[in-house]
């Protein structure tokens, strides 16, 4: 049987290790993916500095080695006029099934007066400029970054944290990182020296980890200021603080920021709870966020309290989730932001779709940490092997395959190889600095050095 998945990132990955290290059907597997390089928001969602977590991209490395599997990097899943060279339909001529594990890049807005103004720009973007991501805009941040003085950050998960913490650290923390030396050199001219974190609910609501908060207080040359007012917990809040030991970390770890003393070092995090931006002024870019104080309802919820303030920004980050995409040709739910489904089982209009199945964010939405894809993946491909088990899976039309289409369409394949050939060649510019790697940002830059 062969099961092409779309996206490498790690459900992918998974997908297709619970494919090939079962011993009912044998199973060959293609992992497909638009950019030369795998792994996804591992590589380019995580921030460099959480060199860790970052490393959990040597685990999925070692299933692109297992047999039966291979990378087909730079290949494009969709229709040709929104740059498909591959559509579903060829997908389902040359394979038994399609796993679609393509993720949820896109970011959601916060729906305000003022959110275009230019400074005003998703958490996505800003990251997937400095992890290095082929598409990200470096000419917009490379302008942004230097001619700031104040940044509002407008979430209070991980991804906000991250985007913090880059912000007000200084060249020298992050210096042992893969960043390109375009992102080191841009963060080098910043004269950011206040950051404000905005989060519309209560500490004991936050969806940060405890490590990922407590790496704020640790910054060189900042300083983490929070109201005192801000962290005094309503009833509900309390109950929970308690009942949850997690949410009581984050409630003491903040708690004990308020009653710090002021330091005096160059740079200020804001840590502001009960504040929500309603309306972003400026002229030719964004200048105030005007914010409005909350309260928590009984049920947890935030409400207004036509309390407003203004704070001087021009940059403005927000970070308020992630969202799935359409693919052409799959079933989507707009509402939810992701493929219907039952068991992994792509569905249209309550009706399976044969061959076709989902993991992933873009199956259950932008939750979890990067090991509840495996248990997500399984559960999918448990359901796949089920089909073809039952006889549902209809067999591949196309002669010669994907790589027969694919020579044909002139399209350069970046293989396992070719991988091989990009990850040794970011090592090597890494170490002309002193580092473990430098991230190769530049598109054909990639696909040249994946040709050795």
């Amino acid at each position: 049987m062969r099961v092409a998945v779309v996206g490498s990132g790690p459900s992918g990955v998974y997908a297709a290790d619970a494919l090939v290290s079962q011993d009912a059907v044998p199973v060959e597997v293609d992992i497909i993916d638009r950019l030369p390089v795998p792994f996804g928001l591992v590589r380019y969602g995580v921030a460099p500095d959480h060199v860790s977590i970052r490393s959990v991209r040597d685990t999925l490395d070692k299933v692109l080695d297992k047999p039966g599997v291979r990378f087909l990097g730079n290949v494009t899943v969709g229709q040709p006029e929104d740059g498909g060279v591959v559509s579903m339909a060829d997908l389902h001529a040359c394979y038994d099934a399609v796993v679609l594990t393509y993720g949820a890049s896109r970011d959601r807005r916060l729906g305000i007066p003022g959110e275009d103004l230019d400074g005003s720009v998703a958490a996505t973007d800003f990251v997937a400029w400095y992890c290095g991501h082929p598409d990200a805009d470096r000419e917009l941040f490379e302008r942004l970054v230097p001619t700031a003085t104040s940044a509002v950050v407008v979430g209070v998960g991980n991804v906000a944290v991250d985007v913090t913490r880059v912000l007000a650290k200084t060249v020298g923390e992050l210096d042992h990182t893969d960043m390109p030396q375009h992102v080191f050199d841009t963060l080098a001219q910043s004269h950011i020296t206040d950051v404000y974190l905005l989060g519309r609910r209560g500490p004991a609501q936050a969806a940060w980890t405890t490590k990922e908060l407590k790496e704020l207080g640790e910054l060189l040359d900042a300083e983490v200021i929070v109201r005192p007012e801000d962290v005094v917990l309503d009833e509900g809040s309390a109950e929970v603080a308690a009942s949850d030991r997690a949410v009581g970390r984050n409630v003491a770890v903040v708690q004990e920021w308020a009653e710090r003393e002021p330091q005096g070092k160059p740079r200020r995090i804001h840590v502001r709870f009960l504040s929500r931006p309603i309306e972003m002024r400026g002229d030719d870019r964004v200048r105030t966020v005007v914010v409005e104080r909350t309260r928590l309802t009984s049920d947890g919820k935030a409400e207004g309290t036509g309390e407003t303030e203004e704070i001087a920004a021009d940059l403005v980050v927000r970070s308020v989730g992630y969202r799935g995409t359409a693919l052409d040709g799959v079933p989507f739910d707009s509402g939810r932001n992701v493929i219907p489904h039952t068991d992994g089982r792509v569905e249209r209009d309550g009706v399976q779709v044969p061959g076709e199945y989902v993991a992933g964010w873009i199956k259950r939405g932008p939750t979890g940490i990067i090991g509840t894809n495996k248990k997500d993946a399984v559960q999918t491909v448990t359901s796949l092997l089920a089909d073809a088990e039952a006889g549902l899976l209809r067999a591949p039309t196309q002669p010669g395959g994907i790589d027969a289409l694919l020579a044909e369409r002139g399209v350069a394949v970046v293989s396992t190889a070719g991988w091989r050939s990009i990850n040794a060649a970011e090592q090597a510019l890494g170490a002309t600095r002193g580092r473990d790697r430098t991230t190769i940002h530049d598109r054909v830059a990639l696909l040249d050095a994946a040709n050795g």
